[in-house]
């Protein structure tokens, strides 16, 4: 992984904010104006959510408005994905901006008048389509954002790229997409990025909040699926099978001491979970095989390999012990790095989030078991990847409801502190690294 080297404090400030106090004052009072605007793009694009890589109104409303803005366009990267390129007036590296655009299989129960009534096919089963993880709010502000940062080209150096990438919630088996496939198409290339920054919305962090850490931020992902297959017979008559739903209940139980006797939890936390469990049809007929599936959550790598080996040999040998057979395949659809955080970049632009927003206002986070996928990017160049406050202020972050739920909300209000944190981030290290 690429690190930035560690530059004196002192020199960093003498130099990276440059930027005159008017400049950031003209990025907040633009920011401030189009608070509203970015309301109804955000609620437009909740109202009318997407899978991954089905993104196809989203990204062409994305691009039509990149267009409007003079940005250098490109569309159907990584199947439905949309870079806007923004060169400055003079000389400077290059800045990436991300922000995702898919939404999830979920079916929406928040009472708004702009809640998702689309509805699709996924994995063969019926269900809604909801934003139910913020990447609406993210585009929003990224769209604002290269509206606030073109209409200051003048007084821009180097140059910006703006990400907008499909699929980072994941794909069924079998499909390719996400930051991974944006990497592989050459989205860090032509003009060549030097570091990239990325922001999530927090619905369990209040309004006006900032939250970060250094290195390891957010956990790596593997999926895993297990067959344990084994014999069939009446239900009766047990003792004629080899029952592989007993040896996938031994196996579950089993997998549960990973973490407990292999992981050192004062460092870094880890996860095993197994989520789902399918075998049989009827009551009296023990089956011939189990399918689970599950997941698998470290914050470094060795712990990350640590789980890998482990779930298999518990598996395969536990199948073995009962004269079952265990078939374990890790990753099975997805796999996400851990979202490390280049810590030299972190420490240096950290003031620039505490100008944003406050310094009572910009915390240090713990690391969290979530994945994302923009830790693919942080695989080629330094980033930082921080978080937004969404949780209306005064709640409660154990009652909010969570990400990934029917009852997911997000309070508008902290949308451009959002702008304001993207565009002074891609200032300030701008002119700090401009010859």
């Amino acid at each position: 992984m690429k690190k930035l080297s560690l530059l004196p404090l002192c020199l960093f400030v003498a130099s990276a904010f440059a930027q005159t106090s008017a400049l950031r004052n003209e990025v907040s009072r633009k920011a401030d104006s189009l608070q509203n605007q970015i309301v109804a793009w955000r609620r437009d694009f909740h109202e009318h959510p997407e899978l991954g890589n089905h993104e196809f109104r989203t990204s062409a409303i994305i691009a039509k408005h990149l267009k409007s803005l003079g940005l250098e366009v490109k569309t159907g990267v990584a199947t439905t994905g949309v870079v806007g390129i923004l060169h400055g007036a003079f000389p400077g590296p290059v800045v990436a901006l991300r922000a995702d655009m898919d939404a999830l299989p979920v079916t929406e129960r928040t009472p708004v008048p702009f809640a998702s009534k689309a509805t699709t096919m996924y994995n063969g089963q019926q269900t809604g389509v909801m934003h139910a993880c913020g990447h609406d709010s993210h585009m929003a502000i990224m769209m604002a954002v290269a509206e606030v940062l073109t209409s200051m080209k003048s007084q821009l150096h180097g140059t910006i790229k703006f990400i907008f990438q499909p699929a980072e919630e994941g794909l069924p088996p079998g499909e390719v997409g996400g930051a991974q496939e944006m990497v592989k198409e050459g989205v860090l290339e032509n003009p060549k990025v030097d570091v990239i920054f990325g922001l999530h919305i927090n619905a369990q962090t209040e309004v006006g909040l900032i939250t970060y850490r250094p290195g390891g931020t957010m956990a790596s992902v593997n999926d895993l699926q297990i067959i344990v297959k084994g014999r069939s017979s009446h239900g009766a008559y047990p003792w004629l099978s080899v029952d592989p739903i007993v040896v996938s209940a031994q196996i579950i139980n089993n997998l549960q001491t990973i973490v407990s006797r292999n992981i050192d939890v004062t460092e870094n936390p880890a996860v095993v979970s197994i989520s789902v469990i399918n075998g049989g049809n009827r009551q009296n007929i023990i089956p011939e095989k189990v399918e689970m599936l599950g997941t698998l959550r470290s914050l470094s790598l060795a712990d990350e390999q640590t789980l890998i080996t482990k779930v298999k040999l518990i598996a395969t040998k536990t199948a073995e012990a009962q004269g079952a057979v265990a078939e374990v395949k890790i990753p099975y659809s997805v796999h996400y790095p851990i979202t490390y955080n280049d810590p030299a970049l972190t420490q240096q632009m950290l003031p620039s989030l505490q100008e944003t927003a406050g310094v009572a206002n910009v915390k240090l986070r713990p690391a969290v078991t979530g994945a994302e996928d923009f830790s693919f990017y942080e695989e080629k160049v330094p980033g930082i990847f921080f978080f937004l406050g969404g949780m209306p202020k005064g709640g409660d972050p154990k009652t909010a409801p969570a990400h990934h739920t029917p009852d997911f909300y997000i309070d508008e209000g902290g949308f451009a502190l959002g702008v304001k944190a993207l565009c002074n981030l891609a200032l300030d290290y701008t002119n700090a690294n401009s010859k």
